[in-house]
């Protein structure tokens, strides 16, 4: 597809600093750009490629004012990162047909209803009374369990196994083999040292606006739902594990453990690989440096946490220098 500067600049609510009519094809890194592309510069770090950029429009913030000559258009936005996230998605959406699909190599429940639009790829299983709403895509290799309910414009990429009862959202994307329901791991010892398996009849609750990443686990809660809630987003190869309950706009970095029933606030921020005790409750707006691991309540919120066990950052950075200065004292 093909944009010029004028139309960038409109979807954008941005200026144009150049010739009009630059016209994009593609997007590269700033370091990395030539002619026909699309390049935004947001981070100091990297100003020195605004000079020598051969790229035919470069995004940029209203405030910048170039040391050197510069060769792209430049688009003028309040925020060039915002800014290149919102083109991004427009051009993704640009791109979007929706149609009414039905693989022949389908497995399609009679009971289940599929509403406008809907695409259905090869090998994929729709079970009993299964609802999924408008303009959904499904691809291949896909396994819905009956009584599943999805919204509308979700995305279901390859190898995704949704277990019975799951409640999806609108504008939900689960990537390739993530499994949604699948049961937690719920064991009881028994007097002679072996395990009873405990039964899992809840189910998983996703809410809108939710990505969630390649080969995540959701596991459905003992009783009543694992809650994960609007605007949630969890990379991949992360485990949330029997009722837990995620709020609203959380980010979750890859490799990421969060053990059963705890409780995670609203905005929080968890780097890689950030494991978390069961039966914790975390406060909103808090953020856990990579590696970190919570073993207690975080009741105060916008905290930031590191180490293991998870302290506050400012505490763990004092102990940390100690820790040093008693080595070179050894």
């Amino acid at each position: 597809m093909e944009f010029t500067a004028k139309q960038l600049a409109q979807v954008l609510k941005g200026t144009v600093d150049g010739d009009p009519a630059a016209v994009v094809t593609s997007f590269a890194k700033i370091e990395h750009g030539k002619p026909g592309q699309l390049c935004f510069f947001a981070n100091p770090k990297y100003e020195s490629y605004v000079y020598t950029c051969r790229a035919s429009i470069l995004l940029v913030n209203e405030s910048f004012t170039p040391a050197q000559p510069v060769t792209p258009t430049l688009i003028r936005v309040p925020d060039a990162y915002a800014a290149i996230a919102t083109l991004l998605k427009y051009v993704s959406d640009q791109k979007k047909t929706y149609r009414r699909h039905r693989s022949l190599r389908s497995s399609i429940a009679c009971s289940a209803k599929l509403g406008k639009k809907v695409s259905v790829g090869a090998f994929t299983v729709i079970g009993k009374h299964c609802r999924i709403g408008d303009y959904g895509i499904i691809h291949d290799n896909v396994s819905i369990g009956e009584n599943t309910v999805i919204g509308k414009h979700c995305l279901i990429y390859p190898g995704v196994r949704i277990y019975p009862g799951t409640v999806i959202g609108d504008n939900v994307i689960l990537h390739e083999n993530c499994v949604i329901g699948s049961d937690g791991f719920g064991n009881a010892p028994q007097p002679d040292g072996t395990w009873e398996k405990i039964e899992h009849l809840g189910n998983v609750i996703i809410g809108n606006d939710v990505e969630i990443g390649s080969g995540t686990t959701v596991d459905r809660a003992e009783m009543e739902s694992t809650v994960i809630g609007n605007g949630v987003r969890i990379d991949n190869l992360c485990q949330i594990a029997h009722n837990v309950q995620i709020g609203d706009n959380t980010a979750m970095a890859a490799m990421c453990g969060i053990a059963g029933s705890t409780k995670i606030g609203k905005n929080c921020i968890f780097a890689g690989q950030v494991g978390i005790v069961g039966h914790v409750t975390i406060a909103d707006n808090t953020t856990v440096g990579a590696q970190a691991g919570v073993i207690g309540n975080v009741r105060t919120p916008g905290q930031t946490l590191v180490g293991m066990p998870a302290i506050d950052s400012k505490l763990f950075m004092r102990s940390y220098a100690r820790f040093k200065q008693a080595g070179k004292e050894d």
